[in-house]
């Protein structure tokens, strides 16, 4: 009975805590989708490359789109030409390096705030070197070449079934119905994609800390490698929503290291099973695969450069 109470505490604490950012994150997505163009973002590219990395790693600031939005974002970028490296920063920097992300993390993480300039910091060197790696590995068209991919042989107003020459007329017609209505029905969209994660995310991390022995995860979490690893693949299966994961990784703060929680949310909004699976059918299988690689090569070995700083330098185990 005592076990049930202390799960039943714990999976409440998070859905309230969370919540409130997943429907902020839910709007502002749904706000950047509707109203900003592919074509805006591509005009960030510049001719120096390390500028142009780094501009694509600070979009989110701009343009805080959640990761589960994003593949489709990015595919629609290098179709119209933007360089690999650049499109692959812009994909693992905007879901960790934006406002509502930074929030979030900052008020799960009281006490330790530094967590969340620390996130949004690595976030940009390892979206960065990640965007580089890919670029320099990859060779032609990475793209799938498919004639039913996802959002660009549609109009944007959600007509799928209906030929490029009727879309104007449907969309103008929606448009006449209210951009309003539109917001909504995204918004209710987005937020049922990724509150179910969430929840999904929020009862796992629940039934984990109540029913499996402390000792048992003490033993797992203590260790600098192991700690990371675990936290690495936990945040590839839960595939958490970046704007609400920071709730889900300070339950796990006072079990596992420091650098292992960072690498929980460094690495979850890179890469999940949902975006592999997305990735997969937008792009070719090899660049997925070398892309995945880098990521986990990356975030592992940023990961375990920051657990050799001191504890006592940053406030953690």
């Amino acid at each position: 009975m005592d076990g049930l109470r202390n799960f039943g505490t714990i999976f409440i604490s998070l859905i309230l805590e969370g919540f409130p950012f997943l429907i902020i994150g839910a709007l502002v997505s749904s706000v950047i989708q509707l109203m900003v163009s592919d074509d805006t973002i591509g005009k960030l590219r510049v001719k120096s490359k390390f500028l142009s990395l780094l501009i694509m790693a600070l979009a989110g600031i701009v343009f805080p789109v959640c990761e589960c939005a994003i593949v489709p974002i990015v595919r629609r970028l290098v179709k119209k030409g933007m360089p690999v490296g650049m499109a692959v920063t812009f994909m693992t920097a905007v879901p960790i390096v934006n406002p509502v992300v930074f929030m979030s993390t900052y008020y799960a993480f009281l006490g330790h705030t530094y967590m969340a300039f620390l996130r949004i910091g690595l976030g940009i060197l390892c979206s960065m070197a990640i965007g580089f790696l890919v670029g320099e590995l990859t060779s032609g068209d990475p793209l799938r070449n498919s004639q039913h991919m996802h959002h660009e042989e549609s109009c944007d107003c959600h007509h799928h079934g209906h030929h490029h020459g009727h879309c104007d007329e449907h969309c103008h017609g929606e448009e006449e119905e209210g951009k309003l209505k539109g917001l909504i029905s995204h918004v209710s969209e987005e937020f049922y994609e990724i509150g179910r994660f969430f929840i999904f995310g929020s009862l796992l991390s629940s039934t984990f800390q109540t029913f499996i022995p402390r000792e048992y995860i003490l033993k797992i979490g203590g260790g600098q490698i192991s700690s990371i690893i675990v936290m690495m693949l936990m945040a590839f299966v839960l595939s958490i929503c970046s704007e609400t994961d920071a709730f889900i990784g300070r339950s796990f703060f006072n079990q596992f290291t420091g650098s292992s929680v960072m690498a929980f949310l460094i690495f979850g909004p890179m890469i999940d099973i949902k975006n592999t699976v997305m990735l997969m059918s937008n792009f070719k299988l090899n660049f997925v695969a070398k892309l995945v690689f880098v990521i986990v090569a990356v975030t592992f070995l940023a990961a375990a450069a920051l657990s050799l700083i001191p504890a006592a330098a940053v406030g953690w185990r």
